[in-house]
């Protein structure tokens, strides 16, 4: 089988996952291979994203495992065999594979929550705002660069989860542009918020604790629990977090945040505030 010269992070949590459970059963990538009568390079290439591995073969190596939950199981499955060639394909070679990652995570999303502090979330932003925030990025992009990253982030904008936003003031105080752009993205906000799957949620400047809300992250929930995923920003591209122990962190931190901001109605009231006060 031809080996993928670069795997999605999808393909490689799929690993990962394998991974974990041949691990929590004790066994070695030999003990792996010799149930699939083939080799311990074999099992290495499954475990990371390198090659795929059949629904037959996963369910072999589940059972093996020890692995009773049979929703995960299949949640397995359904990531081994998506042949799915989403729409951010196209820019394969064009963008950085991070961005494509996070489209393609997204894509399968049950539900979105992201924590912003100093920048309007890129599936909330205005053309104009994300514009200026690729303009402003060193080393500097070309104008075909920054028009392939704008026309990329319009196309993530069309989800339809449930997608639940708290943001500091900061944020939307911050001119990343100029005043009418920024006068422009906080009556985006105001659209946005309207809609059915969409809540959004505001942390004042004067708010206390703030040291609790902190921290920018996205949480992008799996089809079960187990499966979910926080992306972190860096300073060469996303990281994307996974372990059940981070996860569980993440949580607690996003209960935190919420506690911390303004209910959505108070939020829209007070953006509308700040617009005019822009």
């Amino acid at each position: 089988m031809v080996l993928r010269r670069e795997p999605t992070a999808r393909q490689m949590r799929l690993g990962i996952e394998l991974r974990r459970l041949r691990e929590a059963a004790g066994l070695t990538a030999v003990d792996a291979a010799a149930l699939l009568g083939t080799g311990r390079v074999q099992i290495s290439h499954i475990e990371s994203g390198l090659t795929g591995v059949s629904e037959q073969r996963l369910r072999r190596l589940a059972s093996h495992y020890a692995c009773t939950d049979e929703e995960f199981v299949d949640a397995l499955v359904g990531m081994a065999t998506d042949r799915t060639r989403g729409w951010w394909e196209e820019y394969r070679g064009l963008l950085p594979t991070p961005f494509l990652d996070l489209s393609e995570l997204e894509h399968h999303a049950r539900f979105q929550r992201h924590v912003a502090i100093l920048y309007v979330p890129g599936l909330l932003q205005t053309e104009d705002y994300t514009r200026a925030v690729f303009s402003s990025r060193l080393p500097e992009l070309t104008n075909e660069e920054v028009e392939l990253r704008i026309q990329h982030r319009m196309t993530r904008q069309k989800i339809n989860v449930p997608y639940e936003v708290v943001l500091h003031e900061a944020a939307l105080r911050i001119r990343v542009s100029n005043r009418a752009t920024s006068q422009a993205q906080l009556a985006h906000l105001l659209e946005l918020s309207e809609a059915n799957h969409i809540t959004l949620r505001v942390i004042p400047f004067d708010v206390d604790d703030f040291a609790k809300a902190s921290s920018t992250m996205t949480y992008v929930g799996g089809p079960l629990p187990k499966l979910d995923t926080v992306v972190r920003d860096a300073p060469h591209g996303s990281v994307f977090i996974d372990s059940e122990a981070q996860l569980n962190t993440y949580r607690r931190s996003f209960r935190r945040v919420v506690a911390a901001s303004l209910e959505p109605e108070q939020s829209r009231k007070f953006i509308h505030k700040l617009t005019k006060e822009l």
